[in-house]
Parts: structure tokens; sequence; C-alpha cells
């Protein structure tokens, strides 16, 4: 069974988060950075860790453990932040997200891809495109646009341009 609009092999990075392996499309991926410091932004969601400072550029980081429901990314040798590029409503974002750390770039087809278990009404599956299988491990493949809601985006943007209005 395969997963719909996966119809051709794809390159994912892939990352940690606690134990879990995800992936997002590298056609999504800007960059990769050390962690580095982050300028907390009050009045925000636990989610939204702050802002940093990239070239001039004032870009909001999210900790995407907090916001799947797990531990805050503490800041340990591997941690890093991967920018990435998050289209919703022919716009496009621009933030960081914090990851445990980045394992490697790899492609997957889409036999190796299977659709996201259905687990009744309750929880949310939506932003995973799919369940990729590679050897004996599970990659959350993400759907990058569909992790926040406009809402949320929002929230991130309006304190970025709030920092950056500030500098």
């Amino acid at each position: 069974m395969s997963v719909t609009g996966i119809t051709e092999a794809a390159q994912y990075l892939t990352f940690k988060l606690e134990d879990e392996v995800f992936a997002v499309w590298v056609s999504k991926v800007r960059e990769i950075l050390d962690h580095t410091n982050i300028t907390k932004v009050p009045r925000t969601p636990d989610f939204m860790r702050g802002v940093i400072n990239l070239r001039g550029s004032v870009v909001p980081v999210v900790d995407l453990r907090l916001k799947f429901g797990m531990t805050k990314t503490e800041q340990l040798v591997n941690t890093c932040i991967i920018v990435i590029e998050i289209g919703l409503d022919d716009e496009t974002t621009v933030l960081g997200a914090l990851a445990d750390s980045v394992q490697e770039v790899i492609e997957l087809e889409p036999a190796q891809i299977e659709p996201p278990p259905k687990i009744g009404t309750r929880l949310k599956t939506e932003f995973i495109k799919g369940i990729g299988k590679r050897e004996n491990e599970f990659i959350m493949i993400l759907d990058i646009d569909k992790v926040f809601s406009m809402d949320e985006l929002d929230m991130v943007t309006e304190a970025g341009t709030t920092m950056e209005a500030a500098m």
C-alpha cells in the first residue's frame, strides 16, 4: 500500500527527537546550525523557544519535542537547529526547529513508505506523511507544512517580527 502523493524516490533529512527518528524532505531544509543562543520571547507557547539572529534576520525557533508531547529539548553536544521553510496558504515561513541530532540524508522509494497508522479520531496524525522503513528502523516522515496550524505559525512569525522591530 503506497502513500498518496509519494510516487517517486525522494531524499529526506533524518533527525532524532528522543529515541525516535523523524524525516523531512531535503527540499524544505535551508541549513543546519549548531545550537546557538536563543532569545526567549515573552507570552508565546511553550514549544516556541524564542528567536535567533541568522545573518541579520530574526528566525523563530520551535521545539518539536514539546510540540509532539515529548520532554523539552536540552542543549547537548549534538543538539542543533534545522532551518526549514514551511508553506501555508501561499506564504513561506522560515523557522528553526530544535533537534537532538541530525542523522543523515537518505533516499526512500515509495515502496519503503507506509501510510501513517489510523489510530482513531482523537489522535491527529495528518502531519505524518508516512512511515519509512529502512533495515530494522521506522522513520516518521513529517509533512512539515502541516505540523503547525495557521494560528500557531502566525503567533511564531509575529513574535519574530516583534523582535526584529526591537533590534
